[in-house]
């Protein structure tokens, strides 16, 4: 089934995936559900193909598929849902579930640390509280005479 209803799915504020890009797929969920279990379709797959779609960046693309590389399945995101009883809450949480997947997969690298150096100010902490403790542990010990 084609979801070409709303705006799709916003990722971050620049980067919002188009429901015409969406595939969906509903089946019977398992689980709590009453008399309506074994009838009513509350599980959603929803799918997304990451390597065709349009609304990458090439650098973006190859970010996404080198952090998802074992989560995709020929170039396809598939995210499953079935915590809710009803329909649309799986589809919400369907949605909101790869927003964050994908926006976690396009963030660009930290940039790297840069190594310092202890200030000296540490180091004169780290001994003085060394110290201390040398301090207390030795009222600890029984007196030598």
């Amino acid at each position: 089934m084609r979801a070409t209803d709303g705006p799709g799915v916003r990722v971050t504020a620049a980067l919002v995936i188009p429901a015409a890009e969406l595939s969906w797929r509903f089946s019977r969920s398992s689980g709590p559900g009453g008399q309506g279990v074994n009838t009513a379709d509350s599980r959603v797959e929803l799918m997304w193909d990451a390597g065709a779609s349009a609304v990458l960046s090439r650098a973006q693309r190859e970010r996404l598929v080198d952090r998802l590389g074992p989560r995709l399945i020929d170039g396809v995101l598939t995210i499953a849902a079935s915590e809710h009883r009803a329909q649309l809450r799986n589809r919400d949480a369907a949605r909101e579930r790869l927003a964050a997947i994908v926006a976690e997969a396009v963030r660009p690298p930290a940039p790297p640390r840069r190594a310092t150096r202890p200030t000296r100010g540490s180091k004169e902490r780290r001994l003085q509280a060394k110290q201390r403790r040398t301090d207390v542990k030795r009222l600890r010990r029984r007196p030598t005479d």
